[in-house]
Protein backbone atom coordinates (compact mmCIF):
# COMPACT_ATOMS: atom_id res chain seq x y z
CA UNK A 1 0.00 0.00 0.00
CA UNK A 2 1.46 3.31 -1.13
CA UNK A 3 1.81 6.18 1.13
CA UNK A 4 0.74 8.68 -1.00
CA UNK A 5 -2.58 7.89 -1.94
CA UNK A 6 -3.62 9.61 -4.99
CA UNK A 7 -6.73 7.86 -6.14
CA UNK A 8 -9.85 9.63 -4.60
CA UNK A 9 -12.81 7.16 -4.72
CA UNK A 10 -16.14 8.18 -6.04
CA UNK A 11 -19.42 7.34 -4.05
CA UNK A 12 -20.25 4.22 -5.55
CA UNK A 13 -16.56 2.69 -4.66
CA UNK A 14 -16.41 4.45 -1.45
CA UNK A 15 -19.86 2.72 -0.15
CA UNK A 16 -18.45 -0.33 -1.97
CA UNK A 17 -15.04 -0.35 -0.03
CA UNK A 18 -17.21 0.69 3.16
CA UNK A 19 -19.51 -2.53 2.81
CA UNK A 20 -16.64 -4.47 2.26
CA UNK A 21 -14.47 -3.60 5.33
CA UNK A 22 -17.65 -3.65 7.75
CA UNK A 23 -17.92 -7.15 6.59
CA UNK A 24 -14.46 -8.01 7.29
CA UNK A 25 -14.58 -6.83 10.53
CA UNK A 26 -17.64 -8.37 11.47
CA UNK A 27 -16.49 -11.63 10.29
CA UNK A 28 -13.25 -11.66 12.46
CA UNK A 29 -15.29 -10.62 15.33
CA UNK A 30 -17.37 -13.75 14.73
CA UNK A 31 -13.90 -15.56 14.79
CA UNK A 32 -12.91 -13.68 18.09
CA UNK A 33 -15.67 -14.19 19.89
CA UNK A 34 -16.19 -18.32 18.93
CA UNK A 35 -12.60 -19.04 19.25
CA UNK A 36 -10.44 -16.39 21.28
CA UNK A 37 -13.45 -16.18 24.45
CA UNK A 38 -13.56 -12.63 23.34
CA UNK A 39 -10.05 -11.45 23.25
CA UNK A 40 -9.32 -8.74 20.40
CA UNK A 41 -7.80 -9.98 17.15
CA UNK A 42 -4.71 -8.35 15.19
CA UNK A 43 -7.33 -6.93 12.76
CA UNK A 44 -9.53 -4.89 15.37
CA UNK A 45 -6.27 -3.56 16.75
CA UNK A 46 -5.33 -1.18 13.79
CA UNK A 47 -1.83 0.91 14.27
CA UNK A 48 -2.86 4.60 14.59
CA UNK A 49 -0.81 7.30 13.06
CA UNK A 50 -1.42 10.57 14.33
CA UNK A 51 -2.22 13.22 11.76
CA UNK A 52 1.20 14.80 10.49
CA UNK A 53 3.21 12.16 11.57
CA UNK A 54 5.01 9.68 10.05
CA UNK A 55 5.60 6.59 11.82
CA UNK A 56 2.61 4.83 13.79
CA UNK A 57 1.83 4.68 17.90
CA UNK A 58 1.13 1.63 17.97
CA UNK A 59 -2.35 -0.66 17.90
CA UNK A 60 -5.24 0.56 19.59
CA UNK A 61 -8.42 -2.14 20.23
CA UNK A 62 -11.91 -0.45 18.16
CA UNK A 63 -15.21 -1.62 18.65
CA UNK A 64 -18.02 -1.45 16.19
CA UNK A 65 -21.01 0.25 17.07
CA UNK A 66 -24.24 -0.80 15.72
CA UNK A 67 -26.46 1.66 13.44
CA UNK A 68 -29.47 1.01 15.79
CA UNK A 69 -28.22 1.07 19.38
CA UNK A 70 -30.75 0.99 22.08
CA UNK A 71 -31.11 -2.26 22.24
CA UNK A 72 -27.94 -3.26 22.53
CA UNK A 73 -27.03 -0.80 24.86
CA UNK A 74 -29.64 -2.23 27.47
CA UNK A 75 -28.78 -5.42 27.01
CA UNK A 76 -24.77 -4.46 28.06
CA UNK A 77 -25.99 -2.75 30.99
CA UNK A 78 -27.81 -5.46 32.12
CA UNK A 79 -25.22 -8.20 31.81
CA UNK A 80 -22.76 -5.59 33.71
CA UNK A 81 -25.06 -5.12 36.47
CA UNK A 82 -26.72 -8.26 36.88
CA UNK A 83 -23.24 -9.71 38.36
CA UNK A 84 -20.40 -8.10 40.29
CA UNK A 85 -18.29 -11.69 39.09
CA UNK A 86 -15.96 -10.95 36.28
CA UNK A 87 -16.20 -14.21 34.97
CA UNK A 88 -20.05 -14.57 34.97
CA UNK A 89 -20.15 -11.24 33.33
CA UNK A 90 -17.89 -12.11 30.62
CA UNK A 91 -18.97 -15.58 30.13
CA UNK A 92 -22.20 -14.39 29.83
CA UNK A 93 -21.25 -10.98 27.55
CA UNK A 94 -19.24 -13.51 25.17
CA UNK A 95 -22.50 -15.24 24.53
CA UNK A 96 -24.28 -12.15 23.78
CA UNK A 97 -21.76 -11.32 21.11
CA UNK A 98 -21.38 -15.03 19.90
CA UNK A 99 -24.99 -15.38 18.40
CA UNK A 100 -26.39 -13.43 15.54
CA UNK A 101 -24.89 -9.89 16.61
CA UNK A 102 -22.00 -9.93 13.63
CA UNK A 103 -24.02 -11.97 11.56
CA UNK A 104 -25.21 -8.46 9.62
CA UNK A 105 -22.55 -6.61 8.71
CA UNK A 106 -25.52 -3.43 7.39
CA UNK A 107 -26.51 -3.61 11.45
CA UNK A 108 -23.12 -1.03 11.72
CA UNK A 109 -22.15 2.03 11.82
CA UNK A 110 -18.43 2.42 9.68
CA UNK A 111 -17.77 5.02 12.87
CA UNK A 112 -15.42 3.13 15.24
CA UNK A 113 -14.62 4.21 18.95
CA UNK A 114 -11.88 3.41 21.25
CA UNK A 115 -11.22 3.20 25.10
CA UNK A 116 -8.47 5.66 26.65
CA UNK A 117 -7.74 6.39 30.14
CA UNK A 118 -8.61 9.45 31.68
CA UNK A 119 -5.38 10.78 31.60
CA UNK A 120 -4.46 9.36 28.19
CA UNK A 121 -1.89 11.91 26.79
CA UNK A 122 -1.76 9.96 23.29
CA UNK A 123 -5.90 10.26 23.32
CA UNK A 124 -5.44 14.11 23.89
CA UNK A 125 -3.01 14.14 21.02
CA UNK A 126 -5.25 12.95 18.51
CA UNK A 127 -8.52 14.96 19.47
CA UNK A 128 -5.67 17.71 19.03
CA UNK A 129 -5.01 16.97 15.52
CA UNK A 130 -8.23 15.74 14.81
CA UNK A 131 -7.19 13.26 12.09
CA UNK A 132 -5.46 10.03 12.25
CA UNK A 133 -4.85 7.03 9.76
CA UNK A 134 -5.71 3.48 11.24
CA UNK A 135 -3.96 0.48 9.36
CA UNK A 136 -5.91 -2.92 9.76
CA UNK A 137 -4.02 -6.64 8.81
CA UNK A 138 -5.29 -9.81 9.28
CA UNK A 139 -5.53 -13.20 7.01
CA UNK A 140 -4.10 -11.21 4.52
CA UNK A 141 -6.22 -8.44 4.06
CA UNK A 142 -5.11 -4.88 4.94
CA UNK A 143 -6.57 -1.71 4.90
CA UNK A 144 -5.29 2.03 5.25
CA UNK A 145 -8.41 4.37 5.98
CA UNK A 146 -7.51 8.00 7.29
CA UNK A 147 -9.91 9.34 9.62
CA UNK A 148 -11.18 12.27 11.28
CA UNK A 149 -11.57 11.79 15.09
CA UNK A 150 -13.53 13.29 17.91
CA UNK A 151 -13.43 13.14 21.52
CA UNK A 152 -17.64 11.61 22.84
CA UNK A 153 -20.03 12.87 25.48
CA UNK A 154 -21.23 10.08 27.76
CA UNK A 155 -24.77 10.86 26.54
CA UNK A 156 -23.30 10.00 22.82
CA UNK A 157 -24.60 6.41 22.29
CA UNK A 158 -21.65 5.28 21.02
CA UNK A 159 -19.91 6.52 23.73
CA UNK A 160 -22.69 4.13 26.03
CA UNK A 161 -22.09 1.33 23.46
CA UNK A 162 -17.99 1.72 24.17
CA UNK A 163 -18.38 1.95 27.75
CA UNK A 164 -20.51 -0.68 28.14
CA UNK A 165 -19.20 -3.06 25.83
CA UNK A 166 -15.79 -2.44 27.38
CA UNK A 167 -17.31 -2.75 31.15
CA UNK A 168 -17.77 -7.19 29.95
CA UNK A 169 -14.17 -7.36 29.63
CA UNK A 170 -12.80 -5.03 31.97
CA UNK A 171 -14.50 -4.44 35.43
CA UNK A 172 -12.12 -2.47 36.39
CA UNK A 173 -12.42 1.13 34.55
CA UNK A 174 -11.87 4.38 35.80
CA UNK A 175 -14.25 6.93 36.01
CA UNK A 176 -13.85 9.34 33.31
CA UNK A 177 -12.16 7.38 30.92
CA UNK A 178 -12.00 8.83 27.32
CA UNK A 179 -14.03 7.66 24.17
CA UNK A 180 -13.02 8.64 20.70
CA UNK A 181 -14.74 8.51 17.64
CA UNK A 182 -13.06 7.46 14.23
CA UNK A 183 -14.90 8.27 10.94
CA UNK A 184 -13.69 7.14 8.06
CA UNK A 185 -12.63 9.01 4.91
CA UNK A 186 -13.58 6.39 2.58
CA UNK A 187 -12.57 8.77 -0.58
CA UNK A 188 -9.13 8.14 0.48
CA UNK A 189 -9.21 5.08 2.05
CA UNK A 190 -7.55 1.82 0.46
CA UNK A 191 -7.79 -1.97 0.81
CA UNK A 192 -4.79 -4.36 -0.38
CA UNK A 193 -5.79 -6.62 -2.11
CA UNK A 194 -7.73 -3.94 -3.86
CA UNK A 195 -11.23 -5.02 -4.41
CA UNK A 196 -12.18 -6.38 -7.39
CA UNK A 197 -8.57 -8.20 -7.52
CA UNK A 198 -7.39 -5.00 -9.43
Amino acid sequence: MSDENKVVLMGEAQAELRDHFLGWQCRIRQIAVRELGGRPSEGMRPLVTPAGHEEAAGPITVLLNRREPHETIMQLKHIVRRTADPLLRLEDGVKLLHGTFYQKARDFSDVMTALFAPDSRFAAQLVHLGKARLDFAQFRQSYRIPCAVRLLAEKDEEWQQTFWHNSLFNPNLPAGVKILAFLPDWAHAQAEPPLGGG
